[in-house]
């Protein structure tokens, strides 16, 4: 245990501290937003909405290995971080070996294992005679080399909790950058089709690894990896901590297969590429709400670990009121410039473009409540609290949404298949409040006994 090691965050204010994290994290989150985007207008000008459509399809198997990097990393770095913020530093060094080491095992035998089962995977992700294969041209590549980019966003999480969000924010940008001149060469040069797509995201963190990997040989670095004895309890507790954030991941892919299925039944191919284009465009503001919520990620988990409750609250205070201000603006900026967003995707048909844009306006309300309840759960996530991070994710993103998206199109067709994800954002913001009113009055007559 090293006593005489100051952390920088014992050195800044909480609100220059959050900045520092913020401004790097969001511009990183963007980057890959926009770099979405960029896959989005050349996959939908080169192939078409079809094609588009099967890579929406397709979209949940990248989703779910980047859901099993942030369950064991985000798990991992919150725990690096409390240990960090007591000043037991062996102990952090191992928890950051086992994560790495863990990741890479799992994703690589899930990846594997799908691979004897991909002809049935993607019929199953919803995939009809025409989207089929597109759909199939991505899986193939991204199950067989999906662990790269696992390991790659994991590495993220731990190098910005170590300390270094600038390193965290030149890996995203490398990849996004990379990405995006990589597609072109095998969408437009080569010509490998939605194939060329996979292999660009692919080849792409391999480049990010690589910047991630320069943390390493900082004088500011304590990642190391170490030998580690295997202790159960502290694998689950990483499990556990890590847990909301894989679920938040898993839940983009129910709500990518819900809404696919749900649409392809009401309004065939032409409703499942409405939906791909506003997938596209709801991306990028996840990302942005994720890039807040990371931001206030390692403030908070040092915070906790070093017992420092009075930062720790303000904190998440500083965050929540960004959020809110944050879905007011893209709401107001959607609303307006929907059209104008459907129609850089590609030429569709008027069915496609008019279903999309008035999905969109009815779809972005959500962000009124969505930022809020990212940080929320990311506050609790952090303090350990991993009962509470699950209900949110759960009920948000699965249970809620899930109960609305099956009953309301009963009701208002395709209207309600786009108001499911409004009402279950704002209907567990509702249920948060509620929780926190009671735990603050908890704490409060709790003190005031032991007083």
């Amino acid at each position: 245990m090293n006593t005489n090691w100051t952390h920088p965050l014992e050195r800044q204010s909480v609100g220059k501290a959050f900045v520092s994290y913020l401004v790097p994290s969001i511009l990183g989150m963007l980057v890959i937003a926009f770099n979405f985007i960029i896959d989005g207008i050349m996959v939908g000008h080169k192939l078409g909405s079809t094609a588009l459509a099967g890579i929406g399809i397709a979209s949940p198997v990248y989703t779910l290995f980047v859901a099993m990097s942030l369950w064991i990393g985000m798990g991992g770095a919150t725990l690096y971080s409390n240990y960090m913020g007591q000043r037991d530093m062996t102990t952090a060094k191992q928890i950051f070996t086992k994560s790495i080491t863990i990741i890479l095992l799992i994703t690589m035998a899930i990846g594997y294992t799908a691979f004897t089962l991909k002809d049935q995977l993607v019929y199953a992700l919803g995939a009809n005679a025409e989207t089929f294969p597109y759909a199939a041209d991505y899986i193939n590549i991204m199950l067989l080399f999906g662990f790269v980019f696992t390991i790659e966003n994991a590495l993220t999480i731990f190098v910005r909790n170590d300390g270094d969000p600038n390193t965290s924010m030149y890996a995203q940008i490398t990849f996004a950058v990379g990405n995006i001149v990589l597609n072109y060469i095998t969408l437009y040069v080569l010509e490998w089709g939605v194939q060329g797509v996979a292999i660009g995201t692919i080849v792409s963190a391999s480049l990010a690894l690589l910047v991630l990997l320069s943390h390493f040989f900082k004088k500011s670095n304590n990642l190391v990896f170490t030998r580690f004895k295997w202790n159960t309890k502290l694998f689950g507790t990483i499990v556990l901590i890590g847990f909301p954030s894989f679920l938040a991941e898993l839940g983009m892919s129910v709500f990518s297969i819900s809404h696919n299925i749900s649409l392809d039944r009401i309004a065939g191919t032409d409703g499942v590429a409405s939906f791909t284009v506003l997938n596209y465009i709801h991306g990028v503001v996840l990302l942005a709400f994720l890039g807040l919520a990371s931001a206030a990620q390692p403030l908070v988990s040092y915070y906790h670990g070093a017992k420092q409750i009075a930062r720790e609250k303000q904190a998440i205070r500083i965050a929540s009121r960004t959020a809110l201000a944050c879905g007011v603006i893209l709401l107001l900026v959607v609303q307006w410039g929907a059209p104008y967003f459907v129609q850089i995707f590609g030429n569709f048909s008027e069915s496609v473009t008019s279903n999309a844009v008035y999905g969109l306006r009815i779809f972005t309300f959500a962000y009124l409540f969505m930022g809020i309840n990212f940080v929320m759960s990311t506050y609790f996530q952090s303090i350990g609290n991993a009962k509470m991070a699950i209900w949110i994710t759960a009920a948000r993103e699965m249970i809620i949404m899930i109960a609305l998206i099956a009953v309301l199109p009963s009701f208002w067709d395709v209207t309600g298949v786009w108001l499911a994800v409004p009402l279950s954002e704002m209907l567990v913001l509702v249920t948060i409040a509620v929780y926190y009113r009671k735990r603050t009055v908890s704490e409060r007559i709790h003190s005031l006994t032991i007083e």
